[in-house]
């Protein structure tokens, strides 16, 4: 194997409608659409990103939504409407860096949080930097966390499956993702199990 580390790897199939809007409102490349599917990884060292993405791109049709080095880790998705394409850029990535999926690191929740009848105050103050949906006050917000940050983005896809929930915001880079949702209380707690049960289900070697 590689001296690149496998933090996260996945592949959504059947990207959800809010999810996908909120990847084409954020991402630097090409736009995913709902029912696509993306292939997600998060790296260490984060430069090893750059060979990786030019691996899956050369062995497959994909198209690079979004590729970055934050702090500590490097960060990529790649999107197509065939799922064959983003499993053949998978293989790609996992042939140079001589790893199989099981090399991946195993997720966890860190925490997770559900605020019923949120206070105007405390949406707003959400709503300055969220990406997704406007936080109505007297909703109720769902906040799930897990590591590795990445991950997070199946947790919100599953949510969204799950439940009539709208998708506040994803933080899926740097040490912890978060997901933020909202909608009823039914619906949230709903959501939030649907997105916690995503992450536990992910196979890979302990931390």
């Amino acid at each position: 194997m590689s001296d690149i580390t496998i933090r996260a790897l996945m592949q959504i199939d059947n990207l959800q409608p809010k999810f996908a809007a909120f990847n084409g409102a954020t991402v630097q490349g090409s736009v995913p659409l709902s029912g696509d599917t993306v292939l997600i990884g998060e790296f260490a060292p984060g430069n090893g990103v750059f060979t990786l993405i030019d691996r899956a791109l050369k062995a497959s049709s994909v198209e690079a939504t979004t590729q970055l080095v934050e702090r500590e880790f490097g960060f990529f998705i790649l999107r197509s409407q065939s799922n064959a394409e983003v499993s053949a850029a998978r293989d790609a990535i996992l042939a140079e860096l001589g790893a199989i999926m099981s090399d991946r690191l195993k997720p966890s929740i860190s925490s997770t949080q559900v605020i019923t009848s949120v206070e105007p105050y405390q949406a707003q103050l959400l709503n300055k930097w969220r990406k997704g949906s406007l936080l109505v006050p007297g909703q109720t917000l769902g906040i799930v966390e897990c590591a590795p940050a990445a991950y997070i983005s199946i947790a919100a896809n599953e949510a969204e499956k799950a439940a009539v929930i709208d998708i506040v915001e994803v933080r899926a880079v740097g040490r912890y993702g978060r997901l933020f949702i909202s909608g009823s209380e039914d619906s949230v707690h709903t959501g939030m199990a649907a997105a916690i049960n995503a992450v536990e289900a992910v196979e890979g070697r302990a931390n």
